[in-house]
């Protein structure tokens, strides 16, 4: 691979800017700039000089010797000052040098995939981390990029390999004396990893919508004080507040971090019948987008009277407002109320969410799902009692689909599993 660099960091005016060189030429680059380098995984100051010998910063140098490195290959990072100066002129002073070339986006986590420093799932974790905008976030991205999902790979691929190993043996070497029934266990690993896939496919959705973000829609009739409660929940004036009936036609939209999960609460029309076409087809949007809302928030109008207002939808939760005028319910205007419609929102959200779910992409989803239709067909012929070839065919398609969860196949492993298992090599 030709060597790569570019900005780690941040592009623009900070105090420390990081530029890293990643390659088979990545120490020779880095000692055209400032000389001798440190020793592998060590760091020194060092005057950092460009082919007219002109000084261009004093860095902090730090040597990764392969395959120690993100990247698994020879690797340098520069620690700079910050200036979009000296950066310009260390960028050139590399590039200068015939080298290196500016990396493509994502090429040094690429380079760490095809290094097999990093597996796909790690990659999306990576991926999610950077993007991370509250503490569940945070939280789910790292236990990712950590290798949560190799570790449920390799635990339920190290049960499937047992069981397909003692299903082959039985083809294999159906001549041999094979020492006891293979039966119990071979159901009973396969019934434990569709249990375990079963648990992360019934935590997906939970997962996703965590990793993405939830939507939560105001629902009532016109001037029930839902723009008054976006506005305070926001703590800005986001919607135009007014007596006039049909002012919110828009879907309005502000994002917030309810205790560490990342909700985007919506106001929108009120919902009336209504002569103005224009009020017809905000009522229409605000309808369709609040049947998609993962939770719904209807607000009765506390000082309207009369009977309660339908929405036509199904609603979780449900307040009277107003209270600043009726003296009971909530309030958006003094905010009376609204924290415990917070937690409310974010109890019921909460629910969804499973702490144990690491399968939060859909790529993940589609990889378990056709895992657990081969093991699924795998147990079936198995109380069925169909051959040991197609209990066999139907494991390893589904031990094919949880390899591709981590980037990963490999077929040698059952027969390896079989001479380390039975001992039946001569």
């Amino acid at each position: 691979m030709q060597t790569i660099f570019a900005l780690a960091t941040a592009r623009g005016k900070s105090g420390v800017a990081v530029l890293r060189i990643s390659g088979p030429e990545a120490h020779d680059v880095a000692r055209l700039l400032c000389g001798d380098l440190p020793g592998p995984g060590r760091f020194a100051l060092r005057d950092l000089r460009d082919a007219a010998g002109e000084v261009l910063d004093e860095a902090l140098v730090l040597r990764f010797d392969a395959p120690r490195s993100f990247t698994g290959e020879d690797t340098v990072e520069l620690q700079t000052h910050g200036s979009l100066a000296v950066i310009r002129a260390v960028e050139a002073a590399i590039a200068a040098t015939g080298l290196a070339r500016l990396a493509e986006p994502g090429e040094f986590t690429r380079r760490a995939l095809l290094n097999g420093n990093l597996d796909l799932a790690q990659v999306e974790g990576l991926s999610d981390l950077l993007a991370a905008e509250t503490e569940g976030q945070r939280r789910q991205a790292q236990s990712l990029f950590s290798g949560a999902m190799r570790a449920f790979v390799e635990e339920t691929r190290r049960d499937l390999l047992r069981a397909a190993a003692l299903i082959e043996a039985t083809i294999d070497f159906a001549d041999e004396d094979v020492p006891v029934d293979v039966s119990p266990e071979v159901g009973a690993l396969i019934a434990g990893v569709i249990a375990s896939i079963d648990g992360q496919l019934g935590g997906f959705a939970g997962a996703d919508r965590l990793r993405t973000g939830f939507e939560v829609a105001i629902v009532g009739p016109p001037n029930a004080g839902k723009s008054t409660l976006l506005n305070r929940i926001a703590g800005r004036d986001i919607a135009i507040t007014s007596e006039i009936a049909g002012t919110t036609r828009d879907i309005l939209e502000v994002r917030v971090d309810l205790d560490g999960l990342p909700v985007t609460f919506l106001d929108m029309a009120g919902l009336r019948e209504s002569e103005d076409r224009l009020e017809q087809i905000g009522v229409a949007r605000a309808r369709e987008r609040a049947e998609r809302a993962d939770l719904r928030i209807l607000l009765q109008d506390g000082a309207a009277g009369g009977d309660p207002f339908d929405p036509g939808l199904a609603v979780e939760l449900t307040y009277r407002t107003k209270s600043d005028l009726t003296g009971e319910g909530v309030s958006g205007l003094t905010g009376e109320g609204v924290d415990r419609i917070l937690s409310d929102v974010s109890a019921r959200l909460g629910e969804r969410v499973s702490d144990g779910t690491i399968a939060s992409h859909e790529r993940h989803r589609h990889a378990m799902a056709a895992a657990r239709r081969s093991l699924g067909l795998a147990e079936r012929a198995f109380a069925e009692g169909q051959g040991a070839e197609i209990i066999a065919y139907h494991l390893r398609d589904g031990l094919a689909a949880l390899d591709s969860l981590i980037g990963r196949v490999d077929v040698e492993a059952v027969l390896g599993e079989i001479f380390a298992q039975f001992c039946i090599g001569k």
